[in-house]
């Protein structure tokens, strides 16, 4: 019986934990819009769950500001050959992805990702050039 119990109480415990570990992207982003970013990647989190790229862009009043794209995660990107040494600081970029819901933070959700200086792009297949 004590067993039940102490059963029933870790159910308990571990259903009353909040279930933020993932979230639904429409959730953080507006993802019925698009915009798109250019600039320099400063930094690649190439991390689980999402992976993250970094970049210094100018913003509308033509500041430089860091924006960050969270991305997929690294072992889907890695099926899709993409690697940890696929991005490096220094490269120019062009993201485009859905904005946050929260401007200040300039976030964006990746959906394409380009490298003009050598054509490299993901996904390939959604990239019009």
């Amino acid at each position: 019986m004590r067993r039940l119990w102490v059963a029933l109480g870790l159910v308990a415990f571990t259903a009353s934990i909040p279930a933020s570990a993932h979230h639904s992207f429409a959730s953080v982003y507006f993802e019925e819009q698009t915009v798109s970013v250019e600039g320099e990647v400063i930094q690649f989190d190439y991390i689980s769950p999402h992976t993250w790229v970094h970049i210094m862009a100018k913003d509308q009043n033509g500041d430089l500001q860091r924006f960050s794209a969270e991305w997929s995660n690294p072992a889907r990107l890695k099926q899709q050959g993409l690697t940890a040494e696929s991005i490096k600081p220094g490269q120019q970029v062009v993201i485009t992805g859905s904005p946050a819901r929260n401007p200040a933070n300039r976030h964006l959700h990746l959906k394409t990702i380009t490298r003009p200086a050598d054509g490299w792009n993901w996904p390939a297949a959604r990239v019009r050039r």
